[in-house]
């Protein structure tokens, strides 16, 4: 039984620096090359945020202050 929960204790370790490798990897693919890049980079992932936020307010029936 000892065995089997040093395995289970195992697994938010491997989970944790599973996501990291992919965050670093996709973080190095997406680096943006000069100022101009980073820039419209930065206003996309604010976009794309404030529409995942508007949508679950929407599909959750949320009432915007």
């Amino acid at each position: 039984m000892k065995n089997f929960f040093e395995n289970v204790f195992r697994y938010p370790r491997y989970l944790i620096t599973f996501a990291l490798g992919i965050f670093f990897s996709v973080f190095q693919w997406l680096r943006p090359r000069d100022r101009s890049s980073a820039i419209a980079m930065g206003i996309f992932v604010v976009s794309a945020l404030i529409f995942v936020v508007l949508t679950l307010r929407a599909m959750l029936g949320l009432a915007i202050v």
